[in-house]
């Protein structure tokens, strides 16, 4: 028990080295079947280089714990009942920093027909992102932790991604690299949660 205690520090810190060589908005090559890639227009060009991924469609959300803002274990189940659009993100990652403004204009603007929830990869959890938070003044997202970066491990994430979830908690689709979550693309995207 002691030496899988003292081990845990390291296996957390050796996975987070694998996420982060795996790299930030790193872009896989030509699509498979079930992807499709989203081609930025000239207006959006710097904004949407996700590419969109349907092939879990249909999936249950996973039951991976996370933190909400009142460091209360939480899981998706707590959301059931609405569209809930996840965001796995980080701070040391500059595309997700670039598309955090987007997710919150989204937020505001879907109101309580749509749960934005981020959740924060970084391993430091409340300690850097809640500095993150305070300074960037968002009016609707809120900073959920997932210090032990458990989310991105379980669906071997690149971020950012993002996965629109169902009123039934069932996946839609997923979208790994940033986004303007404001744009006509993501809109019609989004539209399909109702």
């Amino acid at each position: 028990m002691a030496l899988e205690l003292s081990l845990r520090p390291t296996i957390v810190i050796l996975l987070s080295a694998a996420l982060a060589i795996g790299g930030c908005d790193r872009q896989s090559g030509a699509p498979g079947q079930a992807n499709e890639s989203l081609p930025a227009s000239n207006a959006a060009a710097s904004a949407d280089k996700g590419t969109l991924d349907r092939s879990h469609k249909g999936e249950a959300a996973p039951a991976i714990p996370f933190t909400d803002p009142s460091g209360k274990q939480v899981t998706l189940a707590d959301f059931a009942g609405k569209p809930v659009l996840l965001n796995l993100w980080a701070t040391w990652c500059a595309p997700c920093v670039h598309e955090m403004p987007t997710l919150d204009a989204l937020a505001v603007a879907k109101g309580d027909a749509l749960q934005v929830i981020t959740i924060s990869q970084d391993l430091k959890g409340a300690e850097i992102v809640t500095p993150f938070f305070d300074k960037a003044k968002f009016k609707k997202l809120q900073p959920y932790l997932d210090p032990d970066i458990a989310w991105s491990m379980t669906l071997g994430a690149n971020l950012p991604m993002t996965i629109l979830y169902g009123k039934d908690g069932k996946e839609i689709w997923r979208v790994a690299g940033d986004m303007d979550w404001m744009g006509a693309k993501a809109a019609a995207l989004v539209a399909e949660a109702q």
